[in-house]
């Protein structure tokens, strides 16, 4: 897996098995997949946590169900990391924060239309515009393997698909176009 950097962004993707007319017929992935909803709408099939550090290097991942909510998975995630972590306004939790922090990992999202704004620094607002590298590295992942799982007839295959379609990554990962550190500082003073 990457380096621990201190600087990490985490963002899910669903993989579809079927279109959702044609779920009851669906036996391959029977007791596996589950009914889902992301923003995009309903699904039948999985979920895929991908967490990244600032090289865009993969930290750690975890496949789930469709119906295991975003928050979920996050602690075990990153039970070994500490810094910062950025993510989509789905991981939003006070729960989920107050626990992060305790282990040392602050929590940054951004805000509904409901919530208020908490103050941020300039180098932590420049990091959480670029949160949507992540979701640019997963559509990449997932356009350049192909991750289509309804193709797959054993579950096993579907899986090592997906195992792969992440180690190709790794070995060759997007590499960062921007570095914020040289533009602005990202440790705190003492």
């Amino acid at each position: 897996m990457g380096k621990q950097t201190g600087i990490y962004y985490i963002d899910s993707t669903s993989l579809p098995m079927r279109d959702n007319h044609r779920i009851h017929c669906h036996k391959t992935f029977a007791g596996l997949a589950a009914r889902g909803k992301t923003s995009m709408g309903w699904f039948f099939g999985f979920k895929l946590y991908l967490v990244f550090n600032n090289l865009n290097e993969i930290v750690d991942s975890k496949l789930t169900g469709g119906q295991v909510h975003d928050t979920r998975p996050v602690p075990q995630l990153t039970k070994h990391l500490l810094g910062k972590l950025f993510a989509d306004k789905g991981h939003i939790g006070k729960q989920l924060a107050q626990e992060l922090l305790r282990r040392g990992l602050t929590l940054f999202t951004r805000i509904r239309k409901n919530m208020k704004a908490l103050p941020l620094a300039m180098s932590d607002k420049l990091l959480l515009n670029a949160r949507n590298m992540a979701e640019t590295i997963i559509g990449n992942i997932k356009e350049f393997s192909s991750l289509n799982l309804p193709r797959h007839r054993l579950p096993l295959n579907a899986f090592l698909h997906i195992l792969a379609a992440i180690t190709a990554y790794q070995i060759n990962p997007i590499k960062p176009k921007l570095k914020f550190s040289s533009i602005y500082p990202l440790a705190i003073p003492a």
